[in-house]
């Protein structure tokens, strides 16, 4: 129980949240960003206040402390869900993404940026490659544009009938950064997949920091 305490403690999943991922599994990239809007930003925008103001801390500093910090939590969270093989996959998945998320507010607080604005979401789904330009994104979390499901599935509708689970999965895969099936089909190995996702959701959460830290420090 050990491993899990750290990522529980600090980027526990919002149980509607995961109501709103089960009804709409193709729209989860959208309403995981739309949930750490409403509960990432406040957190970040004390965190950035409380560093500042106790410590002598530029905004490239912070910055990086962010993604250390982030990076372990995706570490453990990684070896907790690893134990189950399939069970824990998708648990796998949304759990990186949630901290994944995370990440993205704190650097943009580390940065000066408001987290609570409206497009910190927007960029959130762009720094994962999921959409072209935050405004394009923005528009498709207002409702306005296209989703990343519509986007990506286009006329073929049908597909849809082989579950809502294997749907959320192969959504959320790409969201956080895995490219290829391979790679997923390692966290299915037991024992394998403790080490694996351990590794490999630090490794990638730590990639997703360099980016954020790019694009919000110039």
């Amino acid at each position: 129980m050990g491993v899990i305490s750290p990522p529980q403690l600090e980027t526990g999943i919002p149980e509607g949240l995961w109501g709103r991922l089960r009804a709409d599994p193709l729209r989860a990239p959208e309403h995981i960003a739309l949930a750490a809007a409403e509960h990432h930003a406040p957190a970040a925008a004390a965190w950035a206040a409380e560093k500042r103001g106790r410590y002598a801390v530029g905004n490239a500093e912070l910055a990086q402390m962010a993604k250390r910090r982030h990076a372990t939590l995706a570490r453990f969270g990684g070896a907790a869900t690893g134990v189950g093989g399939l069970l824990t996959v998708v648990p796998d998945i949304v759990l990186l993404a949630w901290i994944q998320s995370r990440l993205v507010f704190y650097v943009a607080a580390a940065h000066g940026y408001d987290p609570r604005d409206p497009m910190r979401p927007a960029e959130l789904l762009v720094l994962r490659d999921l959409y072209p330009d935050p405004h394009t994104a923005r528009k498709a979390l207002d409702g306005i544009g296209r989703t990343v499901a519509e986007a990506y599935v286009g006329n073929m509708g049908t597909k849809l009938e082989r579950g809502r689970e294997q749907a959320m999965l192969s959504r959320l895969l790409r969201f956080v950064g895995k490219r290829t099936a391979s790679r997923a089909a390692r966290r299915l190995i037991p024992g394998i997949a403790v080490a694996f996702n351990a590794v490999a959701n630090e490794r990638d959460t730590r990639a997703l920091a360099d980016r954020a830290i790019e694009f919000y420090g110039g």
